[in-house]
């Protein structure tokens, strides 16, 4: 019996109202919640298995067992477990913090309080005691406690308002409505008694669907997410309501959707791994090489001291000598991959993350938000990216829309006559209509004109404007007016109503109240037809008070003009015209219709949508075939036009980026011809690319054919002709300039040799065929070899696809930016997310891993935090193995001096701090505040950012450089003491070949060289860094005193044996000299090579950096360049439930040709073209090499000015 309710609990959930006791049976989650992941009991086994998971911990804790066994144990234990316990400590802590903070976060809202329903007596309940089945009170500004069926309320018809600012972002109020037979049952009486029982789906994380039917005294009530209360809303303008509890706790949708983010590594940290791996492979060849040579020893020499230096007990031969040595010299060699590099790596990165939150220039003062890092590992990323995945409506534009354009009855409005001449002056409504906004900006007077003298077309356009919508309407005074959409497109529409006469006041669950023309008039809301993705439209269907029955309906012309009956043919050709104008303008469009229905047509269909609206099975597929069935033969209105102008710097941005070699793809819902404008409002697109394709075939076949012919008729001519294509002007719709594509990849090699700059624009319907498996490596083939793409009419899903092809055709770096929901997918599917806290909610800005208010903080987010952040990592571990395999190296060459014998040439307490306190810090400065060039410079020589998209900083090649200097030097600093000191002398004639004085020698000689080479290695310094260098190497001479003196001595003469061996080697003369000399045999060759690299082949920064010497004295102003002329863009519009569709862009300053050529030649070199063609030479899908600016023989003449 347990099996199957727990079966059948998992198909569909069961509620019964005000029965504990059998709600009970099913065993639902409470409504306590728990983010937190330990507690006092678990926090220290749970978080040790955590962090030893981590390959690197388990490596050091079994080196930390090793040195346990006294037979191969030459270090003390504390050499290893003092840095291990320092790293799990930290991290132990750290993540204390956080779990402290979770605790205290479930607490607080846990212990909320909330008013039960317990046997007919309202009581106060904390949250987590809340069950499934009980009644709740909510009162007016409070949180909805679980997942509640809402029942009743203060308001009439059961309604109630809530805000979904917690679960969707949106601060504006959406309405609830209780069901018919539960509404009235507002008394704690009624609702004791109230024993209905709710079958419903079980728990999900569909935040805009809920199924479900109510049983009550025999009958059976279909429930919506319209009668749903989710937890996170707040009630707001309500005085009460009253709910059942549905889902609780874990179970809530709110809970549902707070999954774990995918964990993000960056391709560093891939490469690391790699590189560990390789060093642990070297380490072990070392100790292999090492402990044969013991075993030769042991044989040839060894054995003739058996007499007075017998083996150890456990030993009793060479091979088992050598196998010990073999794990000694494990133990000592293991500091080439030393513990404090990962937590190196996490300050670091910790401290970047910190600068992007502490960035002023990056802080919007407007909706005072400021940038956020939102997650720490991928910050060098940011300087790695190559292709950038934008949103659109929101992301470049402000989302804020304004009434710009309408076609009525085949006649346009909204058109300025004479661009050039004066400005027409703004319409003032206030005479015509007391109730009009005074915001709204209108300036054809000939629209008011034809509103004021009774156009029968222009009044029942705006009527179906004010009827046709979703809006809330609060009106705090007489004529004070405010609306609550839930798009800004739609509160346009209802506001641009308002202003020519027809005013929404109020609404109620079946009336609308407007006042038309100064005369209120109460329509009857018969039903309303809802928007989606799918259907791209929305109707009402009212009676007016004459007792005429007529739909409104508003939606995407493509699919509302398919819904005309066939007498408006001539009025839609002109409407469609007009449509193509506006959109060619960018401004956002949707078409306007209706149609009357007979008293007997109403009647049946709406028995038909009653059945649609009670089905169990398919409810969603079987209302929308409903809704279908009456939109059609529909009589055409007219058209609107909307505009969303530009967010500030998008074009700059834009342009910036792309001449840092970084691709923008635009991935908008909007239609073709506003696309094109869309590209060439934010410079993607230019007037001197060779090229704008456009693929919009409607069938595999034709798309296949489309890119199959792309090779024939332009990648073709345009490699083998030179810089134009064959004019090849296909419909008329393409506009001047666009061409319509016929045309598949090329092969690689002719790909490298295009001459021209090409875009390409690919429809939604063309794209899912593009993405399926047989053609998607054409598809990135061309889409790769283009400046710029943009993808229109497309779905989230198809967004993220386009995501994840990159990814996997392309070794490049990806970026999404975007702030609605529908761009969620997207950012998580990219290497970076990033989500702008705009108009469209925070939920983009929840899942992202970097979040800030405008597109244009993009630029310096990647050109100077992203680049520095790369810089400063690469520089970060090439300095590392330096220093560490030049300090682990020394035991190495000992080795063949010492008999193998796993003897250290340092003493313990050198070895334990020299990566904990001699050299941490002054590494860890150079992490976090190094720079090449300041950040002006960044963002004036775009170029600067390619060699982290080539990955020349740090890669294979730059490690083994690295490790052959680390080698070198240990030669040095080993040979140069040895064979100095084995012949040396004191003033006083003692010899000064011992051990102690050659130990002292060589580390005080490492010490000093390291820090030498990390002054060079650094390029800007701070007092922070001075105060690390130096203060490290001051640190070294005194914790080494303190270590050879005589108080740590007498406390502990077992553990300090050499008491003041440190003073007296530092004392002779022949001992500086000797750590003089090592120092310059080691840093001069390092000076001459950069010396000769800086001269004869230097790169782009140590140009920039000479050019910024020479304009000290007198610098220019860095402008970009002169305002050009304006024009206007198209804006895709990301379809989302619940409001119309519309498409529209804004006028902004655009950067000149010649700006944008002289900019880009400029910032050319040529060392950078031939690495990125030797890359494109492996790789399989290869990118153009741009034409448009040849690329300069010497950098320095071109930025020396």
């Amino acid at each position: 019996s347990c099996k199957c309710q727990s079966k059948r609990c998992k198909e569909e959930r069961r509620v019964r109202a005000n029965d504990r006791e059998y709600n009970e049976k099913f065993q639902y989650a409470s409504n306590c919640i728990m983010t937190s992941k330990y507690n006092i009991i678990t926090f220290l086994p749970v978080n040790l298995f955590e962090q030893f998971q981590e390959v690197a911990n388990t490596y050091f804790l079994f080196l930390l067992i090793l040195q346990l066994i006294p037979q191969i144990s030459s270090l003390s234990w504390f050499t290893t477990i003092v840095p291990l316990a320092l790293v799990l400590s930290i991290t132990a802590v750290k993540d204390a913090t956080d779990d402290y903070f979770r605790h205290k976060s479930d607490n607080q809202v846990n212990n909320r309080q909330s008013q039960v329903l317990i046997r007919g007596l309202l009581q106060n309940e904390k949250w987590m005691n809340v069950r499934v089945g009980d009644i709740i009170k909510l009162e007016n500004n409070q949180f909805v406690a679980a997942d509640l069926l809402l029942l009743s309320s203060s308001e009439p018809h059961g309604l109630c308002y809530i805000e979904t600012a917690e679960l969707d972002g949106e601060t504006n109020m959406k309405v609830r409505q209780s069901v018919s037979v539960t509404s009235e049952l507002g008394d704690p009486n009624n609702l004791a008694s109230f024993d209905g029982e709710v079958v419903c789906e079980p728990p999900n994380n569909k935040l805009d669907r809920f199924c479900g039917t109510l049983y009550w005294r025999d009958k059976k009530y279909t429930l919506t997410n319209q009668n749903m209360l989710l937890r996170g809303c707040v009630l707001r303008n309500t005085e009460f309501c009253y709910g059942l509890v549905i889902f609780a706790g874990p179970d809530t949708k709110l809970m549902q959707n707070s999954g774990r983010t995918k964990f993000k590594r960056t391709s560093i940290d891939r490469l690391m791994n790699t590189l560990v791996l390789w060093i642990f492979g070297f380490l072990v060849c070392m100790g292999v090489i090492l402990a044969v040579g013991n075993a030769v020893w042991e044989r040839e020499v060894g054995s003739l001291f058996q007499s007075y230096l017998p083996w150890d007990p456990p030993v009793d031969n060479f091979l088992f000598s050598a196998f010990l040595a073999f794990w000694s010299y494990i133990i000592i060699l293991n500091t080439v991959v030393p513990i404090s590099l990962y937590v190196s790596v996490e300050v670091i990165r910790l401290g970047h993350s910190y600068f992007i939150n502490w960035d002023q220039q990056m802080f919007c003062s407007q909706c005072n938000t400021p940038a956020e890092a939102r997650t720490t590992t991928l910050n060098e990323e940011l300087g790695q990216v190559e292709y950038i995945f934008s949103d659109k409506t929101g992301t470049l534009t402000q989302n804020i829309m304004s009434f710009n354009k309408c076609s009525i009855d085949g006649q346009s409005y909204g058109e300025v006559s004479d661009p050039l001449g004066p400005q027409p002056k703004k319409l003032d409504f206030t005479p015509f209509n007391p109730l009009a906004d005074p915001d709204f900006c209108f300036y054809d007077d000939t629209l008011l004109e034809s509103v004021k003298v009774g156009d029968s077309h222009a009044h029942e356009f705006f009527r179906l404007l004010s009827l046709c919508h979703t809006v809330m309407s609060e009106e705090k005074s007489e004529g004070e007016l405010v609306y609550k959409a839930q798009s800004p497109d739609e509160g346009a529409l209802v506001t641009a109503a308002r202003n020519f006469g027809f005013v929404f006041r109020s609404r109620t669950p079946g009336t609308i109240t407007t006042t038309e023309m100064g005369r209120p008039v109460t329509y009857t809301l018969l039903a309303i037809l809802d928007f989606n993705n799918i259907r791209k439209r929305m109707s009402v269907i009212v009676r007016n008070p004459e007792g005429r029955i007529r739909l409104y309906c508003k939606g995407a012309d493509t699919v509302l003009l398919q819904r005309l009956h066939p007498c408006n043919q001539e009025l839609m050709n002109i409407t469609s015209d007009h449509l193509n104008e506006y959109a060619a303008d960018g401004l956002r469009t949707l078409a306007l219709a209706y149609r009357d229905l007979s008293e007997d047509e109403w009647e049946a269909w709406a028995e038909s949508h009653r059945c649609a609206d009670k089905a169990t099975n398919c409810r969603e597929d079987r209302l929308a075939a409903t809704y279908d069935q009456i939109e059609q033969g529909l009589m055409l209105l007219g058209a609107t036009a909307i505009e969303d102008k530009l967010q500030e710097g998008v074009p700059e941005t834009i342009a910036i980026l792309s001449l840092a070699n970084i691709k923008i793809w635009v991935l908008t819902g909007d239609k073709q011809e506003t696309a094109v404008n869309i590209g060439y409002s934010c410079k993607m697109l230019t007037d001197d690319m060779t090229e704008v394709f456009i693929i919009s075939g409607h069938t595999v076949q034709s798309v296949r054919q489309e890119l199959r012919h792309m090779g024939k008729e332009g990648w073709g001519e345009a490699c083998f002709v030179g810089n134009g294509l064959r004019e090849r002007q296909e419909g008329a719709g393409t506009g001047g300039g666009v061409k319509q594509l016929h045309c598949s990849p090329s092969p690689s090699n002719l790909m490298d040799n295009i001459s021209g700059e090409f875009a390409l624009v690919i429809n939604g319907h063309s794209l899912a065929h593009a993405l399926e498996a047989d053609m998607e490596t054409e598809f990135v083939s061309t889409a790769c070899a283009c400046k710029a793409v943009i993808c229109c009419r497309v779905t989230p899903l198809q967004k993220a696809q386009v995501v994840e092809l990159i990814k996997k055709h392309k070794k490049a770096v990806t970026l999404a930016i975007g702030d609605g929901a529908n761009d969620i997918s997207m950012i998580k599917s990219a290497h970076i997310g990033v989500g702008i806290s705009g108009q469209e909610g925070i939920q983009a800005v929840l899942a992202s891993d970097y979040s800030f208010s405008q597109f244009r903080f993009l630029q310096r987010l990647l050109l100077v935090h992203g680049r520095w952040s790369y810089l400063r990592m690469c520089r970060f571990l090439c300095y590392f193995f330096y220093k560490n395999f030049a300090f682990t190296m020394v035991h190495f060459w000992f080795g063949f001096f010492c008999g193998f014998s796993a003897q250290t040439v340092y003493d313990q307490y050198f070895i334990t701090l020299y990566n904990i306190v001699y050299t941490s810090l002054p590494v860890l400065a150079m992490g976090i505040f190094d720079q090449d060039v300041p950040e002006q410079r960044s963002l004036e020589y775009p170029k600067l950012y390619e060699p982290g998209q080539l990955n020349l900083l740090f890669n294979k090649r730059e490690f083994f450089i690295c490790i052959a200097q680390g080698i070198y030097t240990s030669v040095v600093l080993f040979f140069v003491p040895y064979a100095i000191l084995s012949d040396a002398t004191q003033s006083t004639g003692v010899p000064l070949a011992d051990y102690q004085t050659f130990a002292v020698t060589t580390a005080t000689a490492l010490v000093i060289v390291v820090s030498v080479q990390i002054a060079l290695d650094t390029g800007f310094w701070t007092v922070v860094n001075h105060v690390f260098v130096w203060g490290s190497l001051g640190s070294y001479f005194t914790i080494m005193f303190a270590l050879h003196g005589q108080t740590l001595f007498s406390i502990f003469p077992s553990q300090f044996h050499f008491v003041g061996s440190a003073l007296s080697t530092l004392l002779q003369p022949v001992v500086w000299l000797t750590i003089t000399l090592a120092t310059a045999i080691c840093i001069v060759p390092v000076l001459a090579v950069r010396f000769l690299k800086l001269d004869l082949k230097p790169q782009l920064a140590d140009t920039v950096r000479y050019t910024q010497l020479l304009r000290q004295k007198k610098r220019k102003p860095g402008r970009l360049g002169a305002r050009g002329g304006s024009r206007r863009s198209g804006y895709a519009f990301a379809h989302q439930e619940g409001f119309g569709e519309l498409i529209t862009s804004g006028k902004n300053m655009r950067l000149s040709s010649l700006a944008l050529a002289t900019f880009a030649s400029r910032h050319s070199s040529s060392w950078i073209d031939t690495l990125r063609r030797k890359k494109h030479t492996h790789t399989p899908t290869t990118k153009p090499v741009s034409g448009k600016a040849s690329a300069p023989q010497n950098v320095s003449n071109n930025l020396i000015i």
